[in-house]
């Protein structure tokens, strides 16, 4: 593991995750049987969407050793170097509502979106 960082970053570096997010991602992995203590949430960048690039998350029972791992209110999130880059100084969020509920990631790098969200440009 390439950094592990377990306190909130007030210069905006890192990756940030909100009590909400963790809460929801921690009963996720625990339902599909996953060591917590262990096992994480990847968070990572990929080419697609009309805007040029997405975001991609999935469960992952362990990080690659190249990863950064971020731990934050009990959850550890994984990031690629390549994604590291486009993710700096973010917020991952949860929000459930009448709108549908979901991650959502809240980038201070981004320049533009696309018209539905899902894809972005830096």
């Amino acid at each position: 593991m390439s950094s592990t960082t377990s306190d909130p970053d007030p210069g905006g570096t890192g990756l940030e995750v909100t009590e909400a997010a963790a809460s929801e991602a921690l009963d996720l992995l625990t339902g599909e049987g996953m060591d917590t203590d262990v096992a994480g949430l990847r968070l990572f960048v990929q080419q697609g969407g009309c805007a040029g690039l997405s975001y991609g998350m999935r469960f992952e029972h362990e990080p690659e050793e190249e990863d950064n791992v971020f731990e934050r209110h009990d959850l550890r999130v994984f990031v690629d170097g390549a994604s590291i880059d486009y993710v700096e100084g973010s917020v991952l969020d949860y929000e459930g509502g009448l709108q549908g509920a979901g991650f959502h990631v809240e980038n201070p790098n981004v320049v533009s979106e696309c018209g539905c969200g899902e894809s972005f440009r830096t």
